[in-house]
């Protein structure tokens, strides 16, 4: 049995919930695959969930002594959703758990590459998501460097959100990037 599989909606703080459907819900905007060539696949909207998930976990663990737990909540509430959404593709009970753990320890090495991105104001942040993001893809680099600046613009609006709003709820995404316009 999978550990996700022991987890439902109702096991997690009704915070969390509103944490992760906020994430889910902006990693979703169509701007990101119609005009940034994050690819409309599993994997990438896995990976615009995992970008927003760590903007918001990264904000959470500034305030460590208050976010622990919700941070964990939000985190295994992702993984529940991610275990949930896998068996919905027809993914045997055998495979769902060896890619639920493939899948977190992708999260943690993304989590390191973006963090180093964001401490770095040159191409570090870019490079990072070209290899995970982008993967197998080729975006433009005016497509990559807006993603990168859209990601610094939301880590600095989470920085600016008090964190007992943040652990209410209120995320304060701002929107989502316009269409980049390519050189000419």
């Amino acid at each position: 049995m999978n550990l996700f599989n022991l987890f439902s909606p109702k096991d997690f703080s009704e915070n969390a919930q509103k944490i992760y459907a906020a994430v889910v819900s902006h990693a979703r905007h169509p701007n990101f695959y119609l005009d940034f060539g994050v690819p409309d696949t599993p994997d990438g909207r896995f990976d615009m969930i995992l970008v927003h998930a760590f903007l918001v976990l990264r904000r959470l663990k500034r305030d460590v002594d208050k976010t622990a737990e919700l941070s964990q909540e939000v985190f295994d509430l992702m993984f529940a959703d991610v275990d949930q959404s896998l068996r919905e593709m027809g993914i045997g009970d055998m495979g769902v758990g060896k890619r639920v753990r493939a899948m977190a320890e992708g999260f943690y090495g993304r989590v390191e590459a973006y963090e180093k991105g964001l401490a770095n104001d040159g191409k570090v942040l870019a490079e990072a998501l070209e290899r995970n993001l982008y993967r197998k893809t080729s975006p433009t680099p005016t497509q990559t460097a807006a993603i990168a600046d859209y990601i610094r613009d939301q880590a600095r609006r989470l920085d600016s959100v008090d964190i007992d709003s943040l652990t209410a709820g209120n995320l304060g995404f701002g929107p989502p990037p316009a269409r980049p316009e390519e050189p000419k």
